[in-house]
């Protein structure tokens, strides 16, 4: 399994950007899909980006535009890019992966990742 560990996370105004990253430790996997998630309080943990190992994305629609996944494979960085952030995206952002060839379209579901970081708060107000 991979060790994943979030950092980046803080308080911002609406309209503000932070940029998350997640570093992974331990066994590399040859090829995976890497992604994010959130979990507001009360509410299931849901998909917001993700990347396989060629560097293909995928959005969830309330993000497209105003986030953006990228990696660093030399460093083992995984980031979120996010701008024009709005209220509705305070919430704690994790980190997950899992052994793939390719995100699948299930890549939004919470089972379809194996490994997971312990998370970052992102508070927008």
């Amino acid at each position: 399994h991979v060790q994943l560990v979030e950092s980046g996370g803080g308080s911002v105004q609406a309209g503000g950007s932070l940029r998350l990253s997640c570093a992974a430790s331990g066994y590399t996997y040859s090829s995976y899909c890497m992604g994010w998630f959130r979990q507001a309080p009360g509410k299931e943990r849901e998909g917001v980006a993700a990347i396989d190992s060629d560097g293909r994305t995928s959005y969830t629609e309330s993000v497209k535009g105003r986030f953006t996944i990228s990696q660093d494979n030399s460093k083992n960085l995984l980031y979120l890019q996010m701008n024009s952030l709005k209220p509705d995206g305070s919430a704690m952002y994790y980190c997950a992966a899992e052994e793939k060839d390719f995100c699948p379209r299930t890549w939004t579901v919470e089972m379809t990742f194996g490994d997971w970081g312990p998370g970052t708060q992102v508070t927008v107000s």
